[in-house]
């Protein structure tokens, strides 16, 4: 590998890669007819969401009002916080930046449901707002049925607030044993959705979106017909976690971190300078365990990122290795989106050169 003019630990993102799997999603959106709403918390970059813009989204998702309100300073302004705002503090913050966008914001309490209204109601607006349906993550939401009509209905009361759709996350998915798993979810999910906004349409609340969104479930979800709108994040970079899912293939994984071996103390062990702090500690979230280490060794598949302490990694290998103290690796991040986080700066690369440096500006916006 070439000699870094960057020190290491460093994140990477192969710049034509990524714009391959931008493009490749909207492609699968425009054929489906179906719009495309990508989750910039898996890369926290006005640069990449632009870029998914300019392709064809619609507008964006974001976890939290923080990474919202850096995606409106680079005038993205067409924002869905698929999240719940409460509390006086992240409500006023709400209220200004719903002055100067088009944002719209996740639901799935009455209790919530009033804060917005009155909300809405003093500072002159009208909130669009999406209800968080459960379709087996079970985190946030309410499970398809009664209970979600009855709360539909009951947001039809509220002068201030309009109910634009439903939305979901599919996120168990994560946990599937194999590729056909994912698939099946893909497909329960979409299915879930769609008689939800049936049954919604017969009980006299109509709604224009039905948002389904997860990287390796949106190819199955979107065969569905009547999903309108799909919010995947980590397809940009995608990781081997997505891998080992059978989601995509080697050769689109566009993010890495490079890290220098420091220490060569035994035949079978040698440490690089990535640790826990530049390559997480996240091994499958939601109960997955398809991975082998802390991330995947690009080129070398003998060794493996063994262990993790704060400032090192522990690399396991054959003694015949010769992998070397000085020697740089590329590992493929278990996680990407928790990775580019660690990170102030990603370096963007085409033909392996290094041709510019992407702030990561709403890192640790958790607010």
């Amino acid at each position: 590998m070439e000699k870094l003019l960057y020190d290491t630990p460093v994140a990477v993102v192969d710049l034509d890669k990524l714009e391959n799997n931008i493009e490749q999603m909207a492609a699968m959106c425009r054929d489906r007819g179906i719009a495309l709403r990508p989750h910039i918390k898996s890369h926290k970059m006005p640069e990449i969401a632009l870029a998914q813009l300019k392709a064809g989204a619609i507008g964006i998702t974001a976890a939290k009002l923080g990474e919202a309100e850096e995606m409106a300073i680079a005038g993205i302004k067409d924002i869905f916080i698929a999240n719940q705002i409460t509390g006086p503090a992240k409500l006023k913050r709400f209220a200004a930046l719903a002055s100067g966008s088009k944002l719209s914001v996740g639901v799935d309490s009455w209790t919530n449901a009033l804060e917005l209204d009155q909300l809405a109601r003093e500072t002159g607006l009208v909130l669009d707002v999406l209800l968080e349906i459960d379709t087996g993550l079970h985190r946030c939401g309410l499970e398809p049925g009664p209970q979600a009509i009855r709360l539909a209905q009951k947001l039809r009361e509220c002068n201030n607030l309009y109910l634009k759709g439903i939305f979901t996350h599919a996120g168990h998915a994560y946990a599937a044993a194999d590729a056909a798993q994912v698939a099946a979810i893909g497909r329960q999910e979409g299915e879930a959705m769609v008689q939800l906004a049936r049954e919604l349409a017969r009980a006299g609340t109509p709604v224009e979106v039905v948002s389904v969104g997860s990287t390796p479930t949106a190819r199955h979800a979107v065969q569905v017909p009547g999903v309108t709108e799909l919010r995947p994040g980590n397809y940009v970079f995608y990781d081997a976690i997505q891998l080992a899912l059978g989601v995509t293939s080697l050769d689109n994984c566009a993010l890495t971190v490079r890290a220098t071996v420091i220490s060569r103390p035994a035949p079978d062990r040698a440490v690089i300078d990535a640790g826990s702090k530049a390559l997480n500690l996240d091994k499958g979230a939601h109960g997955a365990s398809l991975v082998r280490g802390f991330g995947l060794v690009r080129d070398r598949p003998g060794i493996t990122v063994d262990r993790l302490s704060e400032e090192h990694g522990i690399l396991a290998l054959h003694p015949e290795e010769t992998l070397g103290v000085g020697d740089v690796i590329e590992i493929i991040p278990n996680h990407a989106c928790t990775v580019v986080n660690l990170f102030d700066t990603v370096l963007g690369t085409r033909q392996g050169k290094v041709t510019e440096v992407l702030r990561v500006a709403a890192r640790g916006r958790s607010q």
